[in-house]
């Protein structure tokens, strides 16, 4: 079993970190852990897609999984482990309603019982560790002690991995993206489950949004997780490895990235793919460059026409002045 350094991961991000995001994300960090977007025990099971396909640089690669029920869950550890993933990580953070139709996600943190026994059962099965991702609360369960007592329910189950998204949530009343902003921000609280479980690997989520702010947290817990704002400006992960990990990792520019990045678009359109389908994740590449927004104009005009391929990302490249 190999031991992933969570000192910076990327959030599960649905609709968003797909394998396309990831391989362009390793380009940029090598040690970053990526995570998949959620994906529930139902697509793996019974679905048609393959959910679970990446690239093989994407390593160290978490699946995040979507589920309650133990015996599918069980099932779900043992193919993530066949299909070489790294770890498996719980959902029981998600508010959407159609995730708490499915009975998982964040509702799941009034069954504390539940979800360790789910822990308890992956591991049996598998020789990869499972992981939980949750919130600080939900609805009015809301306090400390709520938190601590899930917390230590989950790790009697050999739980040792905890990502704590320093909002609650409210599970009625509020739309997921209203979720990820409306209930504040409580870091305190996450730093106090590591002193309370010093034993515990920590990592803390939500509203972080550069390196600096990462090690002031790096401070007080294990890990940092961001999500939106690598989304929304990737580039900054060129500089993660070193600003993060002390690693002494050759830093790309975005010519480099750009240049990388063809290639696996050509790729992905023989084998069926389009070039939005890479390309999406792309648009901020150059946020902070003169023509960065004629950049994003051009890929998000030309990448989804029929023909599109590599070459759209070099067009649209050429519209901004580097500094």
């Amino acid at each position: 079993m190999n031991k992933i350094d969570h000192k910076l991961s990327i959030a599960p991000m649905l609709d968003w970190t797909d394998k396309h995001c990831r391989y362009f994300y390793r380009l940029m960090s090598k040690h970053t852990v990526l995570y998949t977007e959620m994906v529930t025990t139902g697509a793996i099971l019974h679905g048609k897609g393959d959910y679970l396909s990446y690239n093989d640089t994407e390593h160290p690669l978490v699946l995040q999984l979507g589920g309650s029920d133990v015996k599918a869950m069980t099932e779900c550890a043992k193919i993530a482990e066949q299909h070489g993933y790294d770890e498996v990580n719980i959902n029981v953070g998600c508010p959407s309603d159609r995730v708490q139709n499915g009975r998982f996600g964040a509702c799941l943190m009034s069954e504390p019982s539940l979800v360790a026994e789910c822990v308890n059962e992956m591991q049996n099965v598998s020789n990869i560790p499972v992981t939980v991702k949750s919130r600080i609360g939900i609805d009015d369960l809301d306090s400390y002690e709520f938190l601590h007592t899930f917390i230590s329910e989950v790790a009697k189950a050999d739980c040792k991995h905890f990502i704590i998204h320093a909002r609650k949530a409210w599970l009625t009343g509020l739309s997921p993206k209203q979720n990820r902003d409306v209930p504040p921000l409580d870091y305190d609280r996450v730093y106090k489950i590591k002193q309370d479980f010093s034993n515990l690997n920590i990592t803390i989520n939500g509203g972080i949004k550069t390196f600096v702010e990462a090690n002031e947290h790096l401070k007080h817990i294990d890990g940092v997780m961001i999500g939106r704002e690598i989304y929304n400006s990737p580039f900054i992960l060129t500089d993660a490895d070193c600003e993060i990990y002390n690693a002494n990792t050759p830093k790309l520019t975005r010519m480099d990235v750009i240049n990388l990045m063809v290639p696996y678009i050509n790729e992905t359109i023989k084998e069926g793919g389009r070039a939005w389908h890479v390309l999406r994740h792309m648009l901020g590449l150059c946020n902070g460059l003169s023509g960065a927004r004629k950049f994003r104009q051009h890929l998000s005009e030309c990448a989804g026409k029929d023909g599109a391929d590599g070459q759209v990302l070099l067009d649209a490249f050429s519209k901004v002045t580097p500094i």
